[in-house]
């Protein structure tokens, strides 16, 4: 790499775009190919682009993220079905509850972990930003 090479600015990447793109499971550079190989099994690479994967650290903040969400959409929908159902029997509620978080769980986490590799490929984070995989 020549200095004039070294000296360039890296080229912008739309922090927004990147995530929505992760949301939906895409490839945070092109949109086109998919992030995921199985449930939460992020791709080596991309199969449309080629970007590289393999320096993504989701680890458990998509987890973490996913309780935060359901924890407050499900405590609302038990207060709120108390008040409307006072009488309801204990046991179908817990049942239907756990049911309900269990499901919105497995619905979110894998979109949550793809905008958050959206977003460490959009900052550069992690060996998203190594200027010799920039350039290649």
């Amino acid at each position: 790499m020549t200095e004039a090479e070294s000296t360039l600015p890296a080229p912008e990447r739309p922090l927004g775009l990147a995530v929505r793109r992760g949301l939906a499971g895409r490839c945070p550079r092109c949109g086109e190919g998919r992030l995921f190989r199985a449930y939460l099994k992020v791709n080596d690479a991309c199969p449309a682009c080629g970007e590289d994967f393999t320096s993504q650290r989701a680890d458990d903040a998509p987890a973490y993220i996913t309780i935060l969400i359901v924890g407050h959409f499900v405590v609302a929908g038990v207060v709120a079905a108390e008040d409307i159902w006072p009488d309801s029997p204990v046991l179908v509620d817990a049942f239907v509850w756990a049911a309900l978080a269990a499901a919105l769980s497995m619905a979110i986490l894998p979109r949550v972990k793809g905008a958050l590799i959206g977003y460490q490929w959009a900052v550069r984070m992690h060996g998203f930003g190594d200027p010799e995989r920039e350039r290649a």
